[in-house]
């Protein structure tokens, strides 16, 4: 390998290295799926009655949260429980909620969106839930995260909104923590701003190969 060719690799992985900023959420969206984020249109009524439903099944599903407790050792686990307390809320009051289905039909709990709903004009809506702690909403703690999949989940064009709980410690149950809501926020995703941070892995076939592996023995 000529020295030329060595800089120019080194030259482009260092440019790898490099962050993008602020990318317009709906461009990922539109490049990995091929389907549009329609914007929240505060004009149209059909948008204000499917927010005013939306509030509704937030404020039901927190209350739902707050009579029954998610008992977890750690926050970060709390919001995949949260999701089924919203899912059943927005069945109750007549939306028809599912887990997404992705380009090859099958349904996918894990990654982006958690749910997929359609308002009551039949049209589709994408639901993520998240959780937050007031002490850091501020913060540029990164919260939101999106990892694109060749079986993604997205399939139609539709409203994308992230519906997060702030969530607190209520007390502890048998050595976890007793986790309630305080307040919730719907979030319209076209309007969000991503980052791209690179990630270089390696899988248990290239780490652990014979060239690699120095030493090894049995205890």
């Amino acid at each position: 390998m000529d020295e030329f060719y060595i800089r120019k690799l080194e030259a482009a992985v260092k440019q790898m290295l490099k962050p993008l900023k602020n990318i317009p959420f709906k461009l990922v969206i539109e490049s990995i799926s091929g389907h549009t984020i329609i914007p929240f249109d505060w004009q149209d009524k059909h948008d204000k009655e499917l927010l005013e439903g939306l509030k509704k099944a937030a404020a039901l599903a927190g209350k739902r949260v707050n009579e029954k407790p998610i008992i977890r050792p750690r926050p970060n686990e709390v919001g995949n429980d949260i999701e089924s307390y919203v899912k059943d809320a927005l069945l109750e009051f007549g939306f028809e909620a599912e887990t997404p289905r992705s380009k090859s039909g099958q349904k996918k709990s894990a990654g982006y969106p958690d749910i997929c709903f359609l308002d009551k004009d039949k049209r589709p809506n994408y639901l993520e839930c998240k959780t937050y702690n007031i002490k850091n909403i501020g913060s540029t703690q990164r919260s939101f995260f999106l990892s694109p999949s060749g079986d993604f989940k997205i399939t139609q064009d539709g409203h994308h909104f992230v519906l997060s709980y702030e969530i607190l410690v209520a007390g502890r149950r048998a050595g976890k923590n007793v986790y309630k809501c305080r307040h919730w926020k719907i979030v319209d995703t076209e309007k969000l701003y991503v980052d791209v941070k690179y990630e270089f892995n390696s899988d248990n076939v290239r780490l652990y190969s014979e060239p690699a592996t120095l030493a090894e023995g049995d205890v």
